[in-house]
């Protein structure tokens, strides 16, 4: 039996059978020849099934119309963005009369969560187009600005984290630079810009506005009442987005940067259970979006959180845009965030050779030069493997007298054997040398006391987890670094304001739980967290119960 290519993956065809089954959620339409169905940039877009005639996939991102596919009888259009909401990255022409089924992103999802054999069909479909989309000359977004820019990182990590298609031009070295900026009519100084289209473009956006033109930021209802509102998508906010959503809880997700959290920043995974080849911690990520917004819950990015109030029978979650979402039951899954280094240099060179974690981004600033990670931890381990596939070398810096400590043995063991990594036991950096990015760093021994400066390009800090709770009330129960305290931690639990004994992921006050590693004494893992997410939505469940 021959295996099925990609391409056969992502362009089936659906048999009668399939076609009956959801021609239930579809209307019948009709598009004379050269008629747009729908086009890039535009969100709300519909899923269509090929009734009679051809419907042609283009995309522009070169700036010269180039043919991605041509759908036939039987076959849809349509790719992850449909259930992500983000505006769509190509568009749709019918190629003589076309006679189409019509279905909503909302019936769509329906068909998902209620007709496997299709769901299996039209999501692996999906997630197909995307990497062949992906391993194409697809240019995507267009980002144009300076590799020594804060704001040219933050924008490039912004969409990489948030799994859109973007194409990077250095205002140092790329050709194409000088072009782009005639043809949109602006200044180096003006940059970074992000282009949407040969017509659209944004100086220098902040998060919240890409997320508006992107379509990642969705508006919020403002008279619901959620059942569940979760606070962080890092792995225990996906996990309970994903079990709560399945489980017919009306689940919103709050995410301040990106999905996945401090997990999303990892290059490779490999000892989460069920992925032997391992996978990165942006897609395992993704792929649990996907998952929970297959079943229906609503997510919103950028979304700060600033502020949490009760009312008499619901929670009240205040943003920093000024919107607030209502919900019975809260899940607080913030995660932690690593420390700055209390060195001179570190602030002056975030973004621009100071580094939080160690992705595809980051990897390009590091070719062929020396890069210096800090931390002992898995994270750190993944980092100093990933990195040494670009640069020419990675010296890991510890406190220690080792790594054996606080890291998995897969991780030391593969460091051990990597020609190309370096490991400097009981040192530390003192600081951080450079002019527009930085050049060099100052390190020194505490065995021996010796003090050296050492060639680095970039640093990369895996170290000091800091809770993200500083917008916590006070009348949720932490310790004195932030960590919430749940459960038994309380400090009255015998007196807990609910009138009973509190479950064990529930917070000083009622219907406000916490998961993951904000959560004081939790186990600093994936699977982990994933297991605590989970398990809150099975408190929720009992808690509305009542």
């Amino acid at each position: 039996m021959v295996a099925p290519t990609l391409h056969s993956i992502a362009f089936p065809k659906l048999d009668n059978a399939q076609i009956a089954a959801l021609n239930k959620f579809a209307a019948s339409k009709f598009f004379p020849d050269g008629e747009i169905l729908f086009k890039a940039g535009e969100s709300d877009f519909k899923f269509f099934v090929v009734k009679t005639g051809k419907v042609e996939i283009v995309e522009h991102s070169s700036g010269k119309k180039k043919t991605v596919t041509v759908h036939e009888e039987k076959e849809f259009t349509g790719d992850i963005d449909l259930l992500t909401g983000k505006t769509s990255l190509v568009t749709a022409i019918a190629q003589g009369d076309c006679e189409v089924y019509e279905i909503s992103a909302s019936n769509l999802r329906k068909i998902l969560k209620e007709i496997p054999k299709l769901s299996d069909t039209i999501l692996q479909a999906f997630l197909s187009r995307r990497k062949l989309l992906e391993r194409s000359d697809f240019m995507g977004v267009k980002v144009v600005g300076s590799k020594f820019s804060r704001d040219t990182f933050r924008i490039r990590d912004f969409l990489s984290k948030n799994k859109v298609p973007f194409s990077w031009i250095d205002l140092e070295k790329d050709q194409q630079v000088n072009g782009f900026l005639l043809q949109f009519d602006i200044s180096k100084t003006e940059t970074p810009i992000v282009a949407f289209d040969y017509n659209s473009i944004l100086k220098n956006p902040s998060n919240h506005e890409l997320g508006n033109a992107l379509g990642i930021k969705k508006s919020l209802a403002k008279n619901t009442i959620h059942d569940l509102a979760i606070i962080g998508a890092g792995p225990a906010g996906l996990a309970a987005a994903v079990y709560g959503a399945s489980e017919g809880l009306n689940t919103v997700v709050l995410e301040k940067t990106a999905p996945g959290g401090q997990a999303g920043s990892s290059s490779k995974i490999e000892n989460y259970m069920g992925f032997p080849m391992g996978l990165s911690g942006t897609e395992l990520a993704n792929r649990a979006l996907l998952q929970a917004e297959k079943f229906g819950a609503q997510f919103s990015t950028p979304a700060e959180v600033v502020g949490l109030e009760f009312e008499n029978t619901y929670n009240v979650i205040q943003l920093a845009s000024g919107e607030s979402v209502s919900s019975q039951c809260v899940l607080i899954a913030t995660g932690v965030y690593y420390r700055r280094l209390n060195v001179e240099g570190c602030a002056q060179f975030e973004g621009s050779g100071v580094y939080y974690s160690a992705t595809a981004v980051e990897a390009q600033m590091c070719h062929n030069s020396q890069v210096v990670v800090v931390g002992g931890g898995n994270s750190a381990g993944q980092a100093a493997i990933f990195l040494s596939k670009f640069a020419q070398k990675v010296m890991i810096l510890i406190r220690g007298d080792d790594l054996s400590t606080k890291m998995s043995q897969y991780l030391t063991q593969r460091i051990e054997q990597t020609h190309n990594i370096e490991l400097l036991t009981r040192t530390e950096i003192r600081r951080m040398n450079g002019d527009e990015s930085l050049s060099s760093v100052e390190v020194t021994n505490h065995q021996t006391e010796q003090i050296r400066t050492v060639e680095a390009t970039a640093v990369f800090i895996f170290i000091g987890a800091v809770p993200r709770t500083d917008w916590l009330p006070a009348q949720i129960e932490a310790n004195e670094k932030g960590f919430v305290k749940t459960g038994s931690q309380l400090a009255n639990p015998d007196s807990w304001a609910g009138g009973r004994q509190p479950y064990l992921l529930e917070t000083s006050c009622p219907s406000v739980f916490a998961a993951g590693d904000v959560r004081l004494d939790s186990i600093k893992r994936v699977a982990s967290a994933v297991g605590e997410g989970s398990m809150t939505v099975q408190f929720v469940h009992q808690l509305l119960s009542k």
